[in-house]
């Protein structure tokens, strides 16, 4: 008996075949498969001719059935150490418990190719949304996919994605208001790159807030307790009257409160500090225990798994941008 070899089977078609095909960008063709954002008829009508002659349906690996749902959840970041994403993470568990959704962590390590496998293997998988975070709050590229996803922390730089992010603005002006009540009317500042979203507009928060009691303009430099300890060097050099720090990370803080004790100068007695992130770890260790800018990681963590389960659930009128306060919680380094 003759027997006919089987043919290997083709893989199923992604966003990104049907974006090609068509010409345009995988954001752009997921809004157009999606019925979503600002795009011409002609553009949405190419889209999805395209997708027809694939044979690409939309909602990964061709779902279909009375019941489409895998209750699983990927959580994609670049925060390899988890000092961001963890507390967001325990959030979002709080939030997806009361669906029964399990969640998958893939850590991309900043590495382009390994977010683009990581993708694939979530669709391969059908899940049913993805949370999106990192280690920064620099907005980053849309991720483009016909799936229910939410940015959290990091924001997309598409503003039709649904983002959950914290105020910075708002956390630092919290602090320079903090000095200023205690009594403090020679301030510094002091940060991280200036590349960074955060340092910037929390240095810009600060610069409104404090005017001339600002003695000197933010001095920018990396995320780090040595660059803490630099910063208060040259601080004391040209300004010996300093009597507040506002610094824009605990590791900062830590470091420069170190770096005045070193040199003699009574925390808070003579200078009052603050940080932000309220990295435990560091907050709590520092001597004396650092005043810090508590940006509601967790919370933040719960609102993103909520939005993601009214998305997954399609309920109308979800809202794309949603901005969480910052808390300040008052230590020892500026009492």
């Amino acid at each position: 008996m003759k027997t006919t070899p089987m043919r290997p089977s083709m893989p199923a078609p992604r966003i990104a075949d049907v974006a090609e095909l068509a010409g345009v960008s995988m954001s752009t063709a997921s809004k157009a498969l999606n019925d979503t954002g600002q795009l011409r008829e002609d553009t949405r009508a190419r889209v999805k001719d395209a997708a027809a002659q694939l044979g690409f349906v939309v909602g990964a690996s061709g779902r279909g059935g009375a019941d489409t749902r895998t209750y699983t959840v990927g959580l994609l970041t670049t925060d390899s150490f988890g000092r961001f994403t963890i507390p967001l993470l325990m959030g979002v568990e709080d939030a997806l418990a009361a669906g029964k959704m399990a969640i998958i962590l893939c850590d991309t390590r900043d590495d382009v190719l390994r977010e683009q496998h990581y993708l694939q293997s979530l669709q391969e998988r059908r899940v049913d949304g993805l949370i999106i975070t990192g280690r920064t709050t620099d907005p980053r590229p849309s991720i483009g996919l016909p799936i229910p996803t939410v940015y959290a922390f990091s924001p997309s730089e598409d503003p039709d994605d649904y983002a959950v992010v914290a105020d910075e603005g708002a956390g630092a002006t919290m602090a320079a208001e903090h000095l200023v009540a205690m009594g403090s009317r020679r301030i510094a500042h002091v940060t991280g790159p200036q590349r960074h979203h955060s340092a910037d507009a929390r240095a810009l928060a600060v610069h409104e807030t404090l005017g001339d009691a600002l003695v000197a303009p933010t001095l920018f430099g990396h995320w780090s307790e040595e660059w803490g300890r630099a910063a208060v060097d040259m601080l004391l050099a040209s300004h010996p009257d300093l009597d507040g720090l506002v610094c824009g990370s605990d590791q900062i803080a830590r470091g420069a409160t170190d770096r005045l004790r070193e040199k003699g100068v009574d925390v808070p007695g003579q200078v009052r500090v603050t940080g932000f992130d309220n990295w435990e770890v560091m907050a709590l260790a520092s001597r004396p225990p650092l005043t810090t800018v508590d940006m509601g990681l967790t919370e933040l963590g719960r609102l993103a798994g909520r939005t993601l389960l009214d998305l997954v659930e399609g309920k109308p009128d979800v809202p794309h941008q949603q901005v969480l306060t910052p808390r300040l919680e008052v230590r020892a380094s500026s009492l």
